[in-house]
């Protein structure tokens, strides 16, 4: 690795290490002229791409690392960012809950006043075909034997305890996107997995991993704490639900259908993922993600 950014940069660069390796991409920090950056390596480019566009979307609250550069590599393609520093928002301790919980509020507040054009298919950044958020709910849940992910529905009916819950989850799903907002704000869609760093203060320091951002109803990455609040210490001890109503209703920020938009978006969370973990191969995490699904579904409304 070293040499390829070496000949890259066409000098020697210092303090090369592995930063860690995702499902797409794999990181490495090192230094070059003074400053920290971070080289990735993935089949994608168009992840880097979309990280790249959301540099737009930076702003108070909502620090988005710049890309300096793309290109091919290995047979694949790159992407060299300036490195931020911080640790995972996802190993942030329960202790640290209540010095976290104004953080993430700033961080959901910046994401939703980012201008969108409502003209923009939910998405991004192409828009062949031309989606509405409501229509990209009913399709994301669906196999649509794309290269990345698809493939997974003739698996998963191997499985018919865990099939049937998510035909029950699509079900409900679908019933519920009529009371979804059709109005378009960025939604990250993956603001934990080590997306986003925070200092020792729960102060953000950077989000990015942009590849899986729609536009769409902002209340859906809340929807991905609260669904995922048993696999996070820090964020699963917060009531994400009860504080973020409580944070809009104080900033006089609508929330009608609060509760039914916050669950048709649970529901998408999970059944999309039993689909995920099937091409990913874990048992185990799609029968937790299973067990989480049927407690959304067993809540009352």
């Amino acid at each position: 690795m070293k040499a390829f950014l070496d000949d890259h940069f066409g000098e020697s660069v210092d303090n090369v290490e592995l930063l860690g390796a995702g499902d797409w991409s794999r990181a490495f920090s090192f230094d070059h002229g003074g400053r920290g950056l971070v080289a990735r390596f993935g089949k994608y480019r168009e992840d880097f791409e979309m990280d790249k566009l959301a540099m737009a979307f930076e702003r108070p609250g909502l620090p988005v690392p710049r890309v300096l550069d793309i290109g091919p590599a290995f047979g694949e393609s790159f992407a060299i960012s300036e490195r931020h520093v911080g640790r995972f928002l996802d190993s942030i301790g329960p202790d640290e809950s209540d010095q976290l919980a104004p953080e993430v509020l700033r961080l959901l507040d910046a994401l939703r006043e980012v201008p969108v054009d409502q003209n923009l298919s939910a998405r991004w950044p192409g828009d062949e075909p031309h989606l509405s958020w409501r229509d990209w709910l009913t399709t994301s849940v669906e196999d649509d034997g794309n290269e990345r992910v698809g493939g997974w529905r003739k698996e998963l009916a191997k499985a018919p305890e865990i099939e049937a819950v998510y035909v029950r989850s699509l079900r409900e799903m679908l019933a519920l996107v009529a009371d979804v907002p059709a109005t378009l704000h960025v939604v990250h869609r993956d603001l934990l997995n080590r997306n986003v760093l925070v200092d020792d203060k729960c102060e953000v320091t950077a989000v990015y991993d942009w590849g899986c951002s729609v536009f769409g109803d902002y209340l859906f990455d809340v929807a991905w704490f609260t669904f995922w609040a048993p696999w996070m210490k820090g964020v699963g001890r917060l009531d994400m639900g009860r504080l973020v109503r409580s944070h809009l209703r104080e900033i006089d920020v609508d929330v009608t259908n609060f509760d039914e938009r916050l669950r048709c978006y649970e529901l998408q969370i999970g059944a999309e993922h039993l689909g995920y973990q099937t091409v990913m191969n874990d048992p185990a995490e799609r029968i937790k993600v299973a067990a989480r699904l049927d407690e959304v579904l067993s809540r009352e409304v």
